[in-house]
């Protein structure tokens, strides 16, 4: 049994002794994942605050355009990622209990602030990307996080609890913009004060919850020399741009979304007219009973990824669902070309289709999250197995801290992708066609180079000049017999 030396800290713990585990670890894991997974969930919620926020946020109050908002919504993916990587070790430097309490109340000030400028809309628009980039914080909750839960699960079960783990916070993205919809629906769309009320006490829960119910691990190991080494592997550069693909596309139409949603409907209700807040108000509405859709699909999927790399191998999962981004990508430059050609915005089945070929890329992205990151530990036990003059455990040992390391960096890079779905749109929305079929375009190509890489670095048969280690990772891919 593990030994409490002091209260809500325990000393020794050992997931993989089976006695230990079946007389009273694994209740004490599940607690921790239960109160991980609630602080993750809310903090996804803050760090896509702003996605919710635009909607609140008239043109003719503001004075931001749609170019501006998608600027917004950019600055916490980008604050985010990079929190991500100092993230990764906190949980060891500090304990899991001890900063899952703290991720939670620190992300009281960037509530507060939102609610506090969003009452004064001539507030700076400089001063509105400050808040927004205080609202990245979010962003580094999933690092520690899924760090914790992973020191807590033994080996066989690391999947599925990282799994819940990960998902549980992906949904956050889509609860917020659910209680967006709420707020629009009954008090319209300029009361924001209302969202981030209900965002202060879920964080006061999260935070009296993991206090009270989460412990610290005191044999939580630090491994920042990991994170140097595991880049001097292609592979891990791969990845990271694999992830990009995946989790940068779910994080980052997460983000947009909404505000896509919006600049059409608005374009359909105005119809090149003066816009009155009247048909903003609606236009938010409109988006609002949307946006929630894709992201929700997104995360409820992710373990369906991995689920189905058990089954057929990592990278080949990972190439279909790039394969079928590409088409889902080329339907809606289809129907952004008709668009543009007709100098209308998508309207009635044209825009059915259009948020159909969205909610595909956020199940597909879901999908390829969970496939992506189960293709790490593969290599990496692979590339351990191919090494010689070392036992089974210290290479058991070694693929640990090479994957554990480059699962916090993908992490990071990959949600840099959101910031460049967000730019890119921006610069699409401001080309002379104004609308986002230049974006698209975009996407697609880089779909097109993410399956390249797939084929040719996992899933085509290894030539033999490229060496044991690489027939090796091949192999580890494949699907069990």
């Amino acid at each position: 049994m593990p030994l409490m030396t002091r209260q809500h800290t325990i000393d020794d713990w050992n997931a993989e002794d089976v006695d230990a585990w079946n007389n009273g670890g694994a209740k004490i894991a599940r607690r921790n994942l239960i109160w991980s997974i609630f602080a993750e969930h809310v903090g996804f919620s803050v760090w896509s605050i702003w996605s919710v926020m635009v909607l609140f946020m008239p043109q003719n109050v503001y004075h931001i355009d749609a170019a501006g908002k998608f600027f917004l919504v950019a600055m916490p993916t980008l604050v985010g990622a990079i929190l991500r990587l100092p993230y990764t070790f906190a949980t060891a430097t500090f304990g899991g209990r001890n900063w899952t309490v703290f991720s939670a109340l620190v992300l009281v000030i960037p509530t507060s602030l939102t609610l506090y400028f969003m009452a004064h809309p001539h507030t700076s628009y400089t001063t509105f990307m400050v808040v927004a980039a205080v609202a990245g914080f979010g962003g580094g909750n999933f690092a520690s996080s899924m760090t914790n839960i992973n020191a807590f699960y033994p080996q066989r079960l690391k999947g599925w609890a990282l799994g819940l783990n990960a998902g549980g916070g992906n949904i956050g993205v889509a609860m917020i913009q659910i209680v967006g919809l709420l707020v629009i629906a009954t008090a319209g769309n300029r009361s924001p004060h209302w969202v981030c009320a209900v965002y202060l006490v879920l964080l006061s829960v999260a935070a009296v919850g993991a206090a009270l119910f989460m412990d610290n691990l005191t044999n939580q190991r630090t491994n920042g020399r990991s994170m140097i080494d595991v880049m001097a592997f292609r592979d891990s550069w791969l990845i990271a741009l694999l992830y990009i693909g995946t989790f940068g596309s779910f994080i980052g139409f997460s983000f947009a979304f909404g505000q896509v949603l919006q600049i059409s409907f608005l374009a359909n209700l105005s119809h090149g007219a003066k816009v009155t807040p009247a048909m903003t108000a609606q236009a938010a509405l409109h988006a609002a009973q949307i946006a929630f859709i894709g992201p929700l699909l997104g995360s409820i999927v992710r373990p369906i990824g991995g689920w189905l790399s058990d089954r057929i191998g990592g990278s080949k999962v990972t190439l279909y669902t790039f394969a079928a981004m590409m088409g889902a990508a080329g339907w809606l430059v289809v129907f952004g070309v008709m668009g543009d050609a007709a100098h209308r915005a998508p309207s009635g089945g044209s825009l059915a289709a259009y948020v159909a070929g969205f909610v595909a890329l956020f199940i597909l992205s879901g999908i390829g999250n969970g496939s992506v990151y189960k293709m790490i530990p593969s290599i990496f036990d692979a590339k351990a197995q191919s090494m010689d003059g070392f036992g089974p455990a210290e290479k058991a040992d070694w693929s640990r801290r090479m994957s554990g390391a480059l699962i916090g960096i993908a992490g990071a890079i990959g949600a840099l992708g959101g910031v460049g779905i967000n730019v890119v749109l921006r610069a699409s929305y401001l080309s002379p066609a104004k609308s986002a079929t230049t974006a698209f375009w975009v996407f697609l190509g880089f779909y097109v180079l993410c399956a390249v890489i797939t084929w040719f670095a996992y899933v085509r048969t290894p030539h033999s000049t490229r060496g044991a280690k690489t027939a090796a990772v091949a192999e580890a891919l494949a699907p069990a017999a």
